[in-house]
């Protein structure tokens, strides 16, 4: 029975997630498996990997044949690379304290990156979030200008108004008082 790591896909639909899964070859895609050992989530960023690493690394030294993806994922995750260090083990290569040092270096490092990305992604959507700002900012500022400008007319032709009106009332005023002396 030949197995396989593999992908199972679930969620709905354009928004799916995948569980990372040990199965017989000849089952269906979304079937029946033997273990499932971790789940991918692409629909964030940076995707969303949970992978039981002991799971993995048991599957890989029992002969499991990772597809292509799940091969990115176990690299991404340093499965792999603990698989070949232990294979340098048995050989007689490095020694178990060497292989041990030399994974955590490079889990180190792999976090080191991640997070890089993860600041980077940050400050990107702060900057642009800041830019967009910005822009709105100087819109509302044309628009109130826009507003005041208009606004300004009629504001002066209603102090024409009120001029006149009060022109009128005096000329009113005055008539009734020379009425009222005659």
């Amino acid at each position: 029975m030949p197995v396989k790591i593999r992908l199972a896909r679930h969620g709905r639909k354009r928004r799916a997630f995948y569980y990372i899964v040990a199965a017989d070859s000849r089952a269906p895609r979304d079937g029946r498996y033997i273990e499932r050992i971790g789940s991918y989530n692409p629909n964030t960023d940076p995707a969303t990997i949970d992978l039981n690493f002991d799971k993995a690394l048991k599957w890989l030294r029992n002969g499991a044949i990772p597809t292509e993806t799940c091969r990115a994922i176990l690299s991404y995750k340093g499965v792999l690379y603990k698989n070949h260090l232990l294979k340098g083990v048995a050989k007689g290569a490095l020694t178990e304290e060497e292989a041990e040092n030399k994974f955590n270096a490079w889990v180190k490092e792999k976090e080191q990156k991640i997070q890089a990305k993860a600041d980077k992604l940050k400050a990107e959507s702060k900057a642009e979030k800041e830019k967009r700002l910005k822009i709105e900012e100087e819109i509302n500022k044309a628009r109130a200008e826009e507003i005041a400008a208009k606004q300004k007319p009629e504001a002066e032709e209603q102090t024409e108004e009120t001029a006149e009106e009060e022109n009128t009332e005096e000329v009113k005023e005055e008539s009734k008082e020379e009425n009222k002396e005659d």
